[in-house]
């Protein structure tokens, strides 16, 4: 008789052992010849060598279906135990999957192409309007490179531009006064990886959420890095943000330039960016549009509607000048 103390990481075990812990008492049913014993994250097991080893290998197995699906159910450990394929198994497109297992992928062509762009280059400019899917396919390529290990850490930032309000006016300290300006990123992150993990994995630095101007000084190496906004950046400050890359890191920049927040005499950095590096070898290009549009019907209609507006405008501009 032999003993052996198994670690549970990457994942939460509340999802490994279930509710009311149905699916560890399920995997204790299967190997009766064990004495098993799950407490926190560290599963006790006494018994015959070879038995245990079986075991070992098969809860391993039951992890890495957690860490990628995010779910177990007990028909999900039959089959894993039997080395069968799970229902889950052989679904393409799919990027990760969400808290409660649902596929997250590529919904529109433009979207895809943004998934080809990662896996081709380093450096990836994603521009579209609100709602076309940006961000989050982003953050979701970020969360499957950390689950893959082909990376150590997720490092996103936003610039803290007020787009119609002033930091001064808010509520706590600096912090408290930055957070509703990441908010978007952390509810993405929230939909990837359950909140327990998700919290640990911010303690550990292994997902940084950060404004901008954190970013100063730093060199980031074996990370996804996302600048999110990067149209209410200056100039100066997405030059800074692209030279802090490292080895073996990708960095995806998203923004939507018909919503720029600065000031009408500053330039915004995105803008600029665009045109001096669009001929830059390793770095992608990939414009999303209104048909990108994955949120509300009413998102799309909106975006038409001042689409339009400009339109009229910019007309009504070039007959004044004529005349």
């Amino acid at each position: 008789m032999i003993e052996k103390h198994i670690v549970i990481e990457d994942i939460d075990p509340v999802l490994l052992y279930g509710v009311n812990n149905a699916n560890i008492h399920m995997i204790k049913a299967l190997y009766p010849k064990l004495r098993i014993v799950a407490r926190g994250n560290v599963i006790h097991v006494i018994g015959d060598e070879l038995e245990l080893s079986a075991f070992e290998e098969n809860i391993a197995k039951v992890q890495r279906h957690v860490l990628k699906y995010n779910s177990l159910t007990e028909e999900d450990i039959l089959q894993i135990l039997r080395g069968e394929k799970t229902r889950k198994d052989g679904v393409e497109g799919v990027i990760v999957y969400s808290v409660t297992g649902k596929p997250i992928m590529a919904r529109s062509p433009n979207q895809q192409l943004l998934v080809k762009a990662y896996q081709e280059s380093d450096m990836i400019f994603a521009i579209g309007p609100a709602g076309s899917g940006k961000t989050y396919t982003s953050i979701a390529l970020a969360v499957r490179a950390l689950k893959n290990k082909e990376i150590r850490k997720i490092v996103l930032s936003r610039p803290a531009v007020e787009a119609g309000e002033k930091l001064g006016f808010l509520p706590g300290d600096m912090k408290e006064k930055i957070n509703p300006y990441l908010q978007p990123l952390y509810d993405a992150l929230e939909d990837m990886i359950p909140v327990q993990k998700l919290h640990e994995m911010m303690d550990q630095d292994i997902i940084q959420i950060a404004p901008l101007a954190f970013m100063r000084g730093r060199t980031l190496n074996d990370a996804v890095v996302i600048l999110d906004e990067a149209q209410n950046t200056t100039s100066a400050q997405i030059k800074m943000f692209l030279t802090r890359m490292g080895m073996n890191t990708k960095m995806i920049v998203t923004g939507d330039i018909t919503q720029i927040d600065l000031p009408h005499n500053v330039r915004s950095g995105l803008v600029e960016a665009m045109q001096i590096l669009h001929n830059v070898q390793g770095i992608s290009f990939i414009h999303l549009n209104k048909k990108d549009i994955v949120r509300h019907r009413l998102v799309t209609r909106i975006v038409e509607a001042y689409e339009h507006n400009d339109l009229e405008k910019k007309e009504k501009a070039e007959k004044e000048n004529k005349e």
